[in-house]
């Protein structure tokens, strides 16, 4: 992380408001559009003309490593051309736009009241409550319509007018766009009031307590130095702006790059991959549609320090070669170039993680056990090229790939996980020892009795195994292949259905486990009711003209003693398929599951729970 240099010190609002205006002050464009309310506003007119602290703003010098694409700050007009500015502002944005809109231009504002209805307004101090020590000053800062009439009864009653000057004067109404530029309107004033004394002592009264506060606001400026890097501007910019959603590093890099190259448009880019992506597929809940560019860049930082750590090793350079990494600073500083260089082959990459995921019977985005794991499976993927359709490099991506997710891997911080999975499994399909993902696995048996929850990947993983393996519907008989999982509705349903158990008071904790669940149609489902097993497989007979036979086929798919479920023998039934499924689990891992109890087991606990499935 680089240092940060600053300087901390005051400056006049009115100095701040004019930079604004002139272009000197702008915004880099990753800042969100203005967003203040009505209410607001006027708070905040009302804080600064009692002199309150606003808070501080922060900006940055231009001219170094951070080239952040700038943009004018809302309703500051370009009359001369593009300006370059000299600073840009990364905190107070919404306090120095929202003062600048409603002191120093003379246009409507556009805004939202409380119900976050759109609505336009000009405002104005009434100064004879501004003056009033008895009224809060949040109540002298009005608010108008466009057509400076304000009304009631839908418009029918007027209760206001300062649609002209003279009405203005008339009712002692400033208004607050003349705050800067107040001597015409100050001439003005008394000339309508014939110079009046009291008016004249009325209106310098109103000049020292209210409007001289504006013109003497000094406001708090902590200005970064131009030699501080992108990494720390980013990391500061996330300290002070708690209003709001985060930005992610995809969002800062948009700014980074656009300007870097006059016409880059990272985000547009990322639409057009992220449309490629999905029409590569075809379907539309698929899980490649809820890639985030977060993930993408975190692939493409794996790729472009993976090629600069091989540089450096290749070349002999001297000191240790560079990390493996996708850190949030890794990819926040990956330059244009190497997105470029990358972002062709890692869109590949991922196509090619979607076809994976099909292979594996996961077909839908909900059923994907870890989005994460999508990262460092593209990575590896592009990296592979061709090589990824060999039947022996296809069945150590899927030994690695359960093993993450029944060991239960991906769940927290990942980041170090993912770069090396990227060295070691590309090591492994070329003959090295195996990687540490698969190492690390492991699964205990009576994981399965706390398995409920379809957040938990493993019971995903479970679900996505059986059809694997071969899972056929009770009904039809069908494969649960991509046609069938969508048309028939497909989803994780119970053997010994809920209403059945609870009449039969069976707890909850152990007919509600993954070992009771299994894919089934929507329609099978349905015929299945909340009936008995031995009830619902003669109903299914009937209903899909099967032999006793064939039904019993179709059961043993799923890992299911036909036996224990026409007899309705539930507990026999849990033990059975425990094991079964216990099998299929070390079948696609490739090691064995301790099948001793807690007490037996090593204390070293290799296999925590999800939280998903401990909070539910």
């Amino acid at each position: 992380m680089s240092r940060v240099e600053f300087d901390s010190t005051k400056r006049l609002l009115d100095d701040l408001l004019k930079r604004a205006g002139g272009g000197q002050i702008q915004l880099p464009d990753f800042q969100r559009g203005w967003v203040w309310d009505d209410e607001g506003l006027r708070s905040l007119l009302a804080s600064i003309s009692r002199s309150f602290p606003v808070g501080a703003i922060m900006t940055l010098q231009t001219g170094g490593e951070v080239r952040f694409k700038p943009r004018m700050v809302e309703g500051a007009s370009e009359t001369n051309g593009p300006v370059e500015p000299e600073s840009l502002l990364l905190d107070g944005q919404q306090r120095l736009t929202s003062l600048y809109l409603t002191t120093m231009r003379q246009s409507v504002v556009d805004t939202v009241n409380s119900k976050k209805q759109k609505i336009r307004r000009f405002y104005y101090i009434d100064m004879i409550k501004a003056l009033d020590e008895s009224v809060d000053r949040f109540e002298a800062i009005i608010g108008l319509p466009e057509s400076k009439v304000e009304t009631r009864n839908f418009g029918k009653i007027p209760v206001r007018d300062l649609s002209s000057r003279e009405a203005e004067y008339d009712q002692c109404m400033f208004p607050t766009n003349r705050i800067f530029d107040w001597n015409e309107w100050q001439t003005e004033f008394v000339n309508h009031w014939n110079y009046a004394g009291d008016k004249t002592k009325f209106w310098f009264r109103f000049y020292n307590e209210v409007l001289l506060a504006f013109h003497q606001y000094q406001m708090p400026v902590i200005e970064l130095g131009r030699s501080t890097g992108r990494e720390a501007v980013c990391m500061v910019f996330e300290k002070v702006n708690t209003g709001g959603k985060k930005l992610d590093a995809f969002e800062l890099l948009t700014a980074i790059y656009a300007g870097e190259e006059e016409g880059f448009h990272l985000r547009d880019e990322w639409a057009i991959i992220l449309k490629r992506l999905k029409d590569a597929i075809a379907l539309k809940d698929h899980p490649l549609t809820r890639l985030e560019p977060t993930d993408f860049f975190q692939a493409i930082a794996l790729l472009y320090t993976y090629d600069r750590r091989l540089t450096h090793l290749a070349e002999k350079r001297p000191g240790d070669p560079p990390a493996i990494s996708c850190t949030r600073d890794t990819i926040l500083g990956i330059p244009l170039h190497a997105y470029k260089k990358f972002s062709t082959g890692l869109e590949e990459g991922f196509k090619k993680a979607g076809k994976f995921l099909f292979s594996q019977k996961i077909y839908w985005f909900k059923d994907v056990p870890y989005q994460t794991q999508l990262v460092p499976l593209a990575a590896i993927l592009t990296k592979l090229e061709d090589r990824w359709d060999d039947e022996a490099v296809r069945r150590k991506l899927a030994q690695w790939y359960w093993c993450g997710v029944f060991g239960e891997l991906y769940g927290g911080a990942v980041e170090t996980r993912f770069s090396k999975d990227l060295i070691d499994v590309l090591a492994w399909i070329d003959g090295g020892s195996e990687p540490t993902t698969v190492k690390d696995a492991g699964f205990r048996m009576e994981r399965l009795n706390t398995m409920t929850s379809r957040l938990s990947a493993a019971y995903k993983g479970v679900h996505a195994l059986l059809m694997t393996e071969g899972a056929r519907d009770f009904r039809s008989g069908q494969p649960f292949d991509q046609a069938t999982y969508f048309d028939e509705a497909v989803d994780i349903h119970h053997v010994f259905p809920k209403a059945w158990c609870q009449k039969k008071n069976i707890p909850r904790e152990q007919f509600d486990t993954v070992i009771n669940k299994t894919p089934l149609s929507y329609k099978t489902n349905r015929v299945i009711g909340g009936i008995s097993p031995s009830q619902y497989l003669v109903k299914l007979s009937k209903n899909g003209g099967l032999s006793d036979a064939d039904v019993d086929r179709n059961l043993q798919s799923h890992r299911i003693n036909p036996t224990l479920l026409r007899s309705d023998n539930f507990e026999e039934f849990i033990e059975w398929r425990r094991e079964e499924l216990l099998s299929l689990i070390e079948k696609a891992i490739g090691k064995s599951i301790y099948r001793g109890t807690a007490l037996d087991e090593p204390t070293e606990d290799l296999m925590p729970a999800d939280e998903d499935d401990e909070l539910l």
